[in-house]
């Protein structure tokens, strides 16, 4: 092979992600200086948080630039190697992006031998969106058993893992998402005690209120300051509330974004609410990803893929994260999983 295809940002993102904000490029295959591997990746994520970084305003990453590959989590085969670390043959997971080639110094790569569980959920549940929701739990919300827990976005990988790991401790959990299907995903295979279709009922507000009629010790929230808002008078005294994603204000206009009226609460109930960037955590991610696998190989651990074909199909894959599309983690197979 002579060239491979990626995928670059074309132009920044305004509003709702496009077509045109993204470019397939055709370019040559590098030669290999000394130290360094060149990696074929056969599967790549698309990640709603990079939303944040493709309109040109730095985030907890840098902005791209028009040109720049597409962030991404990786998982691919070394096809060729000038590093004694690294044997051709050998399958690794890294942060390489929208790209069928990657070559890398060994900086940042991680050897994948557990062949416990399929090499895709080492860029799902085990990857970034499964370390979210445990140490969003653990170390944000200091998550006590039989606690009552309200997750939204709850039928994504990280609000489907975090709600089962919460009913692992005894809590009453109860999800938020945008469809019977999901609704039902939630309830009969995660295990959720109940789950709102914000869809289907007239008053959210309400909903939540019934389902959690003694209130609400943590909000697991994923979607933004809208939802924040309309929780925080529900939460009981000392309740927490960790902000992991805001995927219904990525597209908004910083200046527009609805901002936090019920403040109010965080005196009188001696709320917290705290934000998180899972790599502060990253020390401890062997531990959890152990916990997760021994947790998915025993059977209490359910977790939902949704794989597209091919390169070219990136960018859709990443604009149906923001169209009510998405069901389960977002992954596109770039070539042929190794047997």
């Amino acid at each position: 092979m002579t060239h491979y295809q990626r995928i670059v940002l074309a132009k920044p993102v305004t509003g709702v992600p496009a077509a045109e904000n993204f470019e397939l490029q055709q370019v040559p295959v590098p030669e290999l200086a000394e130290g360094q591997v060149l990696i074929s990746n056969f599967i790549a994520s698309v990640d709603p948080g990079m939303r944040s970084i493709l309109s040109g305003g730095d985030s907890y990453s840098t902005a791209l630039k028009s040109g720049d590959v597409i962030q991404g989590a990786t998982v691919g085969v070394v096809t060729a190697s000038n590093n004694e670390r690294y044997a051709v043959g050998d399958v690794v997971g890294g942060g390489f992006g929208w790209t069928e080639m990657a070559v890398s110094d060994g900086r940042g790569l991680n050897k994948i031998k557990d062949t416990r569980v399929p090499y895709s959920c080492n860029i799902g549940i085990l990857g970034v969106p499964g370390m979210t929701s445990f140490f969003g739990l653990e170390r944000v919300a200091k998550l006590k058993d039989s606690e009552t827990v309200l997750i939204s976005s709850a039928a994504g990988t990280v609000g489907a893992t975090a709600g089962q790991l919460a009913k692992a401790q005894g809590c009453h959990v109860t999800g938020i998402a945008g469809s019977d299907e999901k609704c039902q995903w939630l309830k009969d295979s995660c295990g959720f005690d109940q789950v709102i279709n914000y869809k289907a009922v007239a008053d959210l507000d309400a909903a939540i209120a019934a389902a959690c009629p003694d209130g609400i010790d943590v909000l697991f929230d994923n979607v933004g300051n809208t939802m924040i808002d309309r929780v925080i008078p529900l939460m009981k005294m000392g309740g927490r509330i960790v902000v992991s994603g805001q995927v219904a204000d990525y597209n908004v206009d910083p200046a527009e974004r609805p901002g936090i009226k019920n403040t109010s609460a965080f005196i009188t109930h001696r709320l917290r609410m705290e934000g998180m960037v899972v790599f502060d955590d990253f020390r401890e991610f062997g531990r959890a990803k152990e916990a997760l696998i021994q947790r998915i190989v025993d059977g209490s651990m359910i977790y939902r893929e949704h794989v597209s074909e091919g390169i070219e199909n990136m960018p859709a894959a990443f604009i149906g994260l923001f169209t009510g599309e998405s069901f389960g983690r977002r992954l596109v197979q770039l070539a042929p999983t190794p047997a």
